[in-house]
Order: structure tokens, then C-alpha cells, then sequence
């Protein structure tokens, strides 16, 4: 047989071969993809119907599950239903020792509470704080110095001065006590009587303290320029009168000054020892 033919045969055997295998590769993914073969077809037909009815355990286990739900269900509509006509519940009151405080009490006692601590420690310390102190301080009689201390600054042109006291210590003229006791209270003229007059440092304008001035020979205030002749008189600026001052007492040389006790300046226009400015203002 010529070579020729034999690999013609050869050729369709392969394809033969070919065309059975895709063939039953067809087959076998048909069958997996859900397609009954024909003897599986065949008995299906030739068998009956199975019966469907679940079996009589089965039955009576899900009639007591239906039975059970029903209750539940039942229960639960109960319930859900509005309760019948009940007897009143008679309302008793509770006592307060029982109740205690409530909340909204409890912080309005704490509220209260505080701010009456808060105005007790206001008031006092208001109080400690204008009242008079009786331990020498300023408010209290002190004791500012000698007469021979006194004497010293009023020979330098200058008044004598008591920071603890707040006061300056001025001479007064005696030849001028006639004229001073028609305006003076009783108790300024009394120290006048002993040649001294003690004048508060404060500006009876706005209460700045008012210095002495050498050059003038009076009290000059740098706040606004009211001036006061060496007896605290008023002699100009925008004070409403002259300068406050304290009474004092003269003993055994000492001179004790009342700074608790402050007596109104007299009134502008008041010049009992006709003093001028000596020299140039300071202010």
C-alpha cells in the first residue's frame, strides 16, 4: 500500500478519534450541569410519586409548636390590651423625714448658704475696716512728737510733720485766737490757745495729699492747685474750703493729736492771720 494512503487513514483515524472524545466531554458536562442521563429518566417514570404528607411524629410536633406560638401570641395580645376597670389606688403621702431634701433644695440651701457666708465676711471686713482703731494707729489719739520737736521745724520755715498721724503741725499766731474763735469749733481753738493748729494732709478737693511749699510758705496741691495759707486756709485753686484738721492736746511737752476725730476746714474766704505767699508757688 503506497505511504500516501496510509497517512490519509492514519489522518481520519485521529479524527475519528477527536470527534468521539469531544463527544463524550459533551456528555460528561451535561451531566453536571444538571441534565438527567436517560436511565436515570427512565426510572424516574417507572416509579411512583413519593407521598409528601410529613410523617404522623412530625404532624403532631409541629401542631405543638403551632399550639405553643398560639399562647405566646395570645400572651402577648393580653398584654397589650388595655387593663379593666381596677380599684384606685389610694395615695399616701410620704413624711419629710423620709423624703429627705430633694435636689433642686439641696442647691437652693448651698446658694443660700454661700452668699450668706459671703456677706458675712463683706461686713466684716467692712466693718474691721472703718472702724476706728484703738491700738495708736491712724483713728486713734496719737502721740506725734515734743513741743521741742515742733519747735525745730518751725525755726527751718517748715511745718512739723507725722506720717502715722497724717498731720502737719502748724504755729498759730496767739494775737489771731480772737478772730479764730469766732470761726473755729470750740476744740480746733483749744489748740490754738496752746500756739499749735494740726492740719490733715488730705486735699479737701479730690484727697490727694498736698505738700509744703518753702518757697511760698504755704500748702500747694499738685493735683489740681489748690493753695492754703500756713494755717490750712483756703487761699485759691478749686478746693470748697480749707483744710480739715484734728484737735489736739498739749501735755507734760508732749502733743497728742485726735485723728479719729476730723473737724471741717473753714469756709472760703476765712483768713485769720492775713499770711500772704511769701515767694514763688510751687504749683
Amino acid at each position: 500500500m503506497d505511504s500516501s494512503i496510509i497517512l490519509i487513514l492514519a489522518i481520519l483515524g485521529l479524527l475519528a478519534l477527536a470527534a468521539v472524545a469531544i463527544l463524550a466531554e459533551g456528555r460528561r458536562r451535561a451531566a453536571g450541569t444538571g441534565r438527567l442521563s436517560r436511565e436515570t429518566r427512565r426510572r424516574d417514570r417507572s416509579e411512583p410519586a413519593p407521598d409528601m404528607a410529613p410523617p404522623v411524629s412530625e404532624s403532631t410536633e409541629l401542631a405543638e409548636l403551632d399550639d405553643e406560638a398560639r399562647q405566646r401570641a395570645q400572651a402577648a395580645r393580653q398584654a397589650l390590651e388595655p387593663v379593666g376597670e381596677r380599684a384606685p389606688v389610694e395615695y399616701v403621702p410620704v413624711e419629710e423625714e423620709e423624703l429627705g431634701i430633694t435636689r433642686r433644695q439641696f442647691f437652693n440651701r448651698g446658694i443660700l448658704t454661700g452668699l450668706g457666708i459671703f456677706a458675712a465676711g463683706m461686713g466684716a471686713a467692712m466693718l474691721g475696716f472703718l472702724w476706728p482703731s484703738s491700738a495708736g494707729g491712724f483713728g486713734a489719739k496719737i502721740a506725734v512728737g515734743t513741743e521741742d520737736d515742733a519747735k525745730q521745724a518751725f525755726d527751718k520755715k517748715i511745718p512739723f510733720y507725722n506720717a502715722g498721724a497724717r498731720t502737719y503741725i502748724q504755729p498759730y499766731p496767739k494775737d489771731d485766737i480772737a478772730k479764730a474763735r469766732a470761726v473755729y469749733d470750740p476744740r480746733i481753738v483749744a489748740g490754738m490757745e496752746k500756739g499749735y493748729v494740726a492740719l490733715y494732709q488730705k486735699c479737701v478737693h479730690l484727697g490727694c495729699r498736698v505738700p509744703w511749699c518753702e518757697t511760698s510758705q504755704w500748702f500747694e496741691c499738685p493735683c489740681h492747685g489748690s493753695k492754703y495759707n500756713r494755717v490750712g486756709e483756703k487761699k485759691g485753686g478749686p478746693a470748697p474750703r480749707g483744710l480739715d484738721r484734728f484737735p489736739l492736746e498739749v501735755s507734760g511737752g508732749s502733743i497728742t493729736v485726735d485723728t479719729g476725730t476730723i473737724v471741717q476746714g473753714p469756709p472760703i474766704g476765712t483768713d485769720t492771720t492775713g499770711q500772704t505767699a511769701e515767694g514763688a508757688p510751687c504749683v
